[in-house]
């Protein structure tokens, strides 16, 4: 027996949050909250124990899944999916059977992945799209969400191509996310250079892009900036010097164009917020490296 209700109330609940949180939404004052089915209130996962199917469903196959922020699961990724580990102990055991039985029954589930201490990335609908018991694994593939909004049904791509789309796609999201969950705590969440704290506005700024030899995924490789400075930044608008100053553009320098190009001109040669603790601070080589740029474009 299916619980299309039950998984569709899931994901009209967690599109809501989404709307109110970005992509990432915290447990604490978010998932926390559950979500409405028929009068009672249901969790949207158990992060203890990875694998959950609700108390409310009649069907046997799980509702959610979900990876911790410092699970390795870089390390677990195919061109088709996601492989997700069964839970330890018998391979019959209830969790585990509500895995494979999403396997079984083909219905769309809800991966929750962490990118941060506290906060997930919902990563809905997901499928089972292969079930291993030898090697206790299962592959997790990206679907959507199709058709009208206000009936909208969850579907897998047919097309190989488009899944292995699909999934590179979120593969990319999920690295972005986990390097803002480390960037934007090590700058207490406010833009470094003008020290906007509403963090829906916030992105990681990579100094080096992952390109680059030395655009490694760590904190001394990212800013914290908000999102017109980001944008500024990527096209060389505005640059950060290696003595952790803030430069523009000259020929924004010298335009004239109101008020919104005083917000980007008003911190030329301004420092930087930098995080307290050394080790995440903007490493110089690469600022230098990131400069350099800047100055050749402007």
């Amino acid at each position: 027996m299916s619980d299309e209700d039950v998984r569709s109330s899931c994901f009209h609940a967690l599109a809501v949050l989404c709307a109110q949180f970005g992509e990432d939404i915290p447990y604490k004052g978010g998932l926390d909250r559950g979500f409405a089915f028929r009068g009672r209130r249901v969790p949207f996962l158990n992060y203890q124990k990875g694998i959950y199917r609700a108390a409310v469903q009649r069907g046997r196959a799980a509702l959610s899944i979900n990876t911790s922020y410092d699970s390795p699961y870089d390390d677990a990724q195919t061109d088709v999916g996601f492989l997700y580990a069964y839970r330890a102990g018998a391979l019959d055991q209830a969790d585990n059977r509500a895995l494979r039985a999403a396997f079984d029954e083909q219905v769309p589930l809800v991966y929750f992945i962490g990118t941060r201490p506290g906060w997930y990335r919902p990563v809905f609908p997901t499928y089972v799209l292969a079930d291993d018991p030898a090697r206790r694994l299962v592959t997790i593939a990206v679907g959507r969400m199709a058709g009208p909004i206000d009936d909208q049904e969850a579907t897998i791509a047919d097309d190989p191509i488009e899944r292995r789309y699909e999934v590179r796609e979120t593969r990319v999201r999920l690295h972005q996310a986990r390097f803002r969950g480390r960037v934007l705590p090590a700058y207490r969440s406010q833009c470094a250079i003008c020290q906007l704290k509403e963090i829906r506005l916030l992105d990681a700024a990579h100094i080096l892009g992952d390109s680059d030899d030395h655009g490694d995924a760590v904190v001394s490789n990212g800013l914290s900036l908000c999102s017109i400075h980001h944008r500024a930044f990527d096209h060389d608008l505005v640059g950060v010097s290696p003595d952790l100053k803030v430069r523009v553009a000259r020929r924004l320098l010298e335009d004239e164009d109101g008020p919104m190009l005083d917000l980007l001109k008003r911190f030329d040669r301004e420092p930087i917020v930098v995080p307290a603790r050394r080790a995440w601070q903007p490493d110089r080589e690469r600022l230098a490296i990131r400069f350099d740029r800047f100055l050749t474009a402007s």
